[in-house]
């Protein structure tokens, strides 16, 4: 490790506090201190809209297996190996000597969308083989599509939660200004506050841009998302969308971001609940079961360039799912229940866009 985040934050700030974080001709407003932390935090709305539109995502993961490992390129391409077994070194595509992590993904947005909201999430485990200061989980770099890198706070309450083996967090912050005023294309995040090494928990860490938009060329959907930091094998996580109009057979997209998912472990679900109708989710690289399995994945038009584009993310998940024969039930409430009984993984993000009752 060259140098911690806190010696390299040196642009414009995005993601401040929520009432200082406002878009300006002189560019963005001046940074406040980094938002403060808890152990858990309860998953609770974010954002909702009801609009013609949808939501897409960009994410990475910032930590891999060490070439020299002789399994690892074979888990790269989407092997089956875990985070537990290798000794993890950071992905850094930049080229950038002040950065010690970096990767990008592309947020794909139909022509002529416009951004209502878009929101960055980044997390990761600060004891692997190396200890992190916690003061830098609140602090990360983005750079636009052609931009430079820009500092970004968490505006809001870090969920950090020490553990006999891990020390895990979240954090997060609205980055709508920069992303509506940006061109298509790939996004690159670094210096997300994670540990490199090895220990039998594994280390893991990663990032995921959640962009709302809306489009009149396509349907009315409900928007929903919501966060939290919730340990998985004491409780689910859960998204409810409650007061609205589902029609039966309503299309829909469903998606999650999760930390440590170990591929193998199965006993891990996501679920859709409409009325007295359940449908477990799954999708090309997530098998029914086993969706917290270290991938990156979706149907494909939801899943857009990245750099690198590993098949195995070893211990982060941020995928996306089609509701397969659309919602099972109509009515004015779903759930939408992330579980596991084995992974000891981390739930930070829920989101959906469901067509609505015309």
């Amino acid at each position: 490790m060259r140098h911690s985040p806190g010696q390299l934050l040196r642009h414009a700030t995005v993601g401040v506090l929520a009432l200082a974080s406002m878009w300006t001709s002189g560019g963005y407003a001046a940074a406040a201190p980094p938002a403060p932390e808890a152990d858990s935090l309860t998953f609770a709305q974010r954002y909702a809209a009801l609009q013609h539109g949808g939501i897409v995502r960009a994410a990475n993961t910032s930590i891999t297996c060490r070439v020299q490992a002789p399994s690892c390129s074979g888990t790269q391409a989407g092997g089956s190996g875990v985070n537990g077994d290798f000794d993890m070194f950071y992905v850094d595509v930049d080229r950038d000597p002040n950065t010690y992590n970096s990767s990008r993904a592309e947020v794909r947005l139909p022509a002529g969308a416009r951004v209502t909201y878009a929101r960055l999430y980044w997390g990761g485990n600060l004891r692997v083989g190396e200890q992190k200061p916690t003061a830098d989980n609140g602090r990360v770099l983005i750079a636009e599509p052609g931009g430079e890198y820009k500092e970004v706070l968490a505006d809001t309450v870090v969920g950090h939660r020490v553990t006999d083996s891990a020390d895990a967090f979240q954090a997060s912050a609205d980055v709508t200004a920069l992303v509506r005023d940006s061109a298509p294309g790939l996004y690159t995040v670094a210096q997300v506050n994670v540990a490199a090494g090895g220990s039998a928990a594994g280390a893991w860490g990663g990032w995921t841009l959640v962009v709302a938009y809306e489009d009149p060329a396509e349907p009315l959907r409900h928007l929903s998302l919501w966060d939290g930091f919730t340990p998985l094998r004491s409780r689910a996580a859960e998204l409810r969308l409650q007061g609205m109009e589902f029609a039966a057979g309503a299309g829909g997209r469903v998606g999650m971001v999760a930390y440590n998912g170990d591929r193998g472990t199965t006993g891990d679900s996501l679920t859709l609940t409409a009325g007295s109708g359940s449908t477990p989710l799954s999708g090309p690289a997530d098998p029914r079961g086993d969706v917290l399995n270290s991938t990156i994945g979706g149907p494909a038009a939801a899943s857009p360039a990245r750099v690198p584009a590993y098949g195995n993310t070893l211990g982060y998940d941020s995928d996306v799912f089609d509701v397969p024969g659309g919602m099972p039930r109509a009515g004015d409430q779903a759930t939408v229940r992330l579980a596991s009984e084995r992974d000891d993984a981390w739930a930070g993000v829920l989101f959906a866009a469901v067509d609505a009752r015309r």
